[in-house]
C-alpha cells in the first residue's frame, strides 16, 4: 500500500459529510427548482448550467477516487470519493435528459398556445 495522500478518517469523514450531505442537499434543492420552473419554461439557463456542474463534480470526484485506487490509497480515501461521484454524476446526469424533455415540453405549449391567440 502507499503512503496515504490525506488522513484517512479525517478525509472520509469531510467527503462524506460535504459531498454527502451538502453536495445532497443542493442536489436536491436544484430537483425542487427543475421541478418548480421547467414545466413553466423559466430559469433554463442557469439551471441546466447547475445540473451539468453537478455532473462535472461528480465527474472529479469519482476521478480522483478511481485515481485513488489505482495508486493503492486506503479505503478512506477512495470510497467516499467513488461514492459521492458515482451518485452525484449518476443521479443528477441521468436527469439531465428529463430537465431538457420538461423545457422542451414547456417551449411546445408555449407555441401552441401563441398559435391559437393568433387565429
Amino acid at each position: 500500500m502507499a503512503e496515504p495522500w490525506f488522513d484517512e478518517i479525517t478525509f472520509g469523514i469531510l467527503v462524506g459529510a460535504v459531498g454527502g450531505g451538502v453536495g445532497g442537499t443542493l442536489a436536491g434543492l436544484w430537483g425542487g427548482l427543475i421541478g418548480t420552473f421547467a414545466p413553466r419554461g423559466k430559469g433554463r439557463a442557469w439551471l441546466i448550467a447547475i445540473g451539468w456542474g453537478f455532473v462535472g463534480l461528480g465527474v472529479v470526484s469519482l476521478a480522483f477516487g478511481l485515481c485513488a485506487l489505482a495508486a493503492g490509497q486506503p479505503y478512506g480515501i477512495w470510497y467516499p470519493s467513488c461514492l459521492v461521484g458515482a451518485i452525484l454524476g449518476g443521479v443528477v446526469g441521468g436527469l439531465m435528459p428529463v430537465v431538457y424533455k420538461r423545457y422542451a415540453e414547456a417551449e411546445a405549449r408555449r407555441l401552441q398556445a401563441e398559435e391559437f391567440r393568433t387565429q
